[in-house]
């Protein structure tokens, strides 16, 4: 396993935890069809979310990006999790925005494209699943910069996004 996916299955792994502790349940993870992947499936409140999890290691996140003290992770484990909630608003606003998007942000990897591509595969776990036409859905992105030398990391959940 390469450095680019051992870094995406443990941002995966950081926003189970982090959905977890806030009360959500998770139905699947990593749900593959050979034209798309959803990398969290998690329900609360009887709302399904659909969690797409980006993440970077400490080494590609700008100087400008600074790791703010974690909060102690659930069960001991020495990687800390502090996270950072963003409105939907701000969300979209950004995501959106024709403002030029610097490369190191990873939530700028969430582009039209990519949200098609989530849009189809959503359809397709709705229906495999059986899942009601009167269930609540929304999409949602997490964002993880992991320091792995410091053993921090800092999620970003920006919730109710627009496919």
């Amino acid at each position: 396993m390469g450095k680019t996916q051992k870094t995406g299955s443990l941002g995966e792994e950081l926003v189970t935890m982090f959905l977890m502790k806030r009360g959500y349940t998770i139905l699947h993870r990593n749900y593959r069809r050979p034209w798309g992947e959803l990398d969290v499936v998690a329900v609360k409140k009887n709302k399904i979310h659909f969690v797409e999890v980006k993440a970077m290691s400490r080494g590609f996140v700008s100087d400008e990006t600074r790791l703010p003290r974690s909060e102690p992770s659930p069960r001991g484990s020495t990687t800390g999790v502090s996270s950072e909630t963003s409105g939907r608003e701000k969300a979209l606003a950004y995501v959106h925005s024709g403002i030029k998007k610097d490369r190191f942000r990873a939530e700028d990897n969430v582009n039209a494209v990519k949200m098609k591509r989530l849009g189809r595969i959503i359809q397709t776990y709705l229906g495999a699943e059986h899942v009601s036409s009167e269930t609540n859905w929304q999409f949602d992105v997490a964002t993880v910069y992991i320091d792995g030398t410091q053993k921090k990391a800092k999620i970003n959940f920006m919730e109710d996004l627009i496919l």
